[in-house]
């Protein structure tokens, strides 16, 4: 193997007695904490309550898996039902092959029903947690890296894969070293994360405008990384059924941007209900929200609370003593006397 390329792992299975540990799990864990942990961040910051993400990956992982399984399996079917093909490896989700569009749907599904479950509005959480989801994607593809999968066309720069033999695309058996069209994907949905927390703290972006910049940002860079795999898939036209997707989600998205308007919304307590609010009201300001975000560790306080304070403030206040009282302006038999001095020490004498 040339040291000048980045090299894949030997292993990707260790065993803990009978039990395997598989990289591939343990780096789809590890995105998903991670994506849980930006997302609870962002939700505490706009009032929700605290852990409620968790509530949400309760419904939000599983459809996402089953999801992500079913898109791969649609898009790669000779695999599974092909001649050589074995259907039952359709549910080996272990040995890798995960779909990112059929896991962000589906898992979009799971959200809204956790929703529904917590009543919280979905497009609120949507535009709250859609950045921790690029986050956990580029952590997933590791898992790629290490199942030697996913990668693209042949190429020979320091930057390139190797890829060991036996987990050589048919056909390119003669090369060595590949793009690593996972390690593309994986900076480009960190630079998109990035991109979107600096866009929503600049626009406040609500009714699902985040999601869609997301879709938007994330499906651009999937399309030339796309253009790059050699791995087999469906294709049509000369552009593999990704690229396809690409095309039609994009489109859909801006016109979404484009034609949908919308800020972001936080939650104030009112009589110790959750409400949702403009992010710049008054009720969201005088609930401590500063910029749209509640300090890092407070809670959204009552919306009556700074009202009622005022008043009260207002009604304990002393009343200013007759002393302060402002004085009257002299009069013209005031000056007079002033002017008399006869009469100004009579003035001192009768006080």
């Amino acid at each position: 193997m040339d040291l000048a390329y980045i090299p894949s792992p030997s292993e990707s299975v260790w065993h803990l007695g009978p039990i395997p540990i598989r990289a591939y799990a343990l780096c789809l864990i590890a995105g998903i904490v991670a994506a849980c942990w930006i997302a609870e961040a962002r939700m505490r910051a706009r009032g929700a309550p605290k852990w409620a993400v968790l509530d949400l990956a309760v419904w939000a992982v599983p459809f996402g898996i089953v999801g992500a399984r079913i898109y791969h399996v649609f898009t790669s079917p000779d695999a599974y039902f092909g001649p050589d093909g074995d259907p039952w490896k359709a549910l080996a989700v272990w040995e890798g092959g995960l779909g990112i569009p059929g896991a962000v749907a589906l898992g979009a599904v799971g959200v809204w029903l956790g929703c529904r479950q917590l009543k919280l509005p979905f497009g609120m959480v949507a535009d709250a947690c859609v950045p921790g989801v690029p986050v956990g994607q580029a952590i997933g593809r590791l898992g790629n890296w290490f199942n030697q999968e996913l990668y693209g066309k042949p190429l020979d720069a320091w930057w390139a894969i190797a890829i060991d033999a036996d987990h050589r695309v048919a056909g390119y058996s003669q090369y060595a070293s590949f793009h690593p069209t996972f390690l593309y994907e994986l900076l480009w949905n960190l630079g998109v994360a990035l991109v979107l927390i600096l866009a929503d703290r600049r626009w406040k972006f609500g009714a699902g405008r985040a999601v869609a910049l997301f879709v938007v940002l994330y499906w651009t860079g999937r399309f030339w990384i796309e253009g790059l795999r050699i791995d087999p898939a469906e294709d049509f036209a000369g552009l593999r059924l990704n690229q396809w997707v690409s095309i039609v989600v994009v489109a859909a998205a801006l016109a979404y941007l484009l034609f949908v308007r919308g800020t972001r919304q936080v939650f104030v307590l009112d009589g110790g209900e959750r409400v949702t609010v403009a992010w710049n009201s008054a009720e969201a300001e005088a609930a401590g929200y500063v910029d749209g975000a509640l300090p890092k560790g407070a809670e959204p306080g009552e919306i009556e609370s700074a009202a009622y304070e005022a008043e009260s403030e207002a009604d304990d206040a002393p009343d200013r003593p007759e002393d302060d009282a402002v004085p009257d302006e002299p009069t013209a038999e005031d000056a007079a006397a002033a002017d008399d001095p006869a009469d100004a020490g009579k003035t001192r004498d009768d006080s």
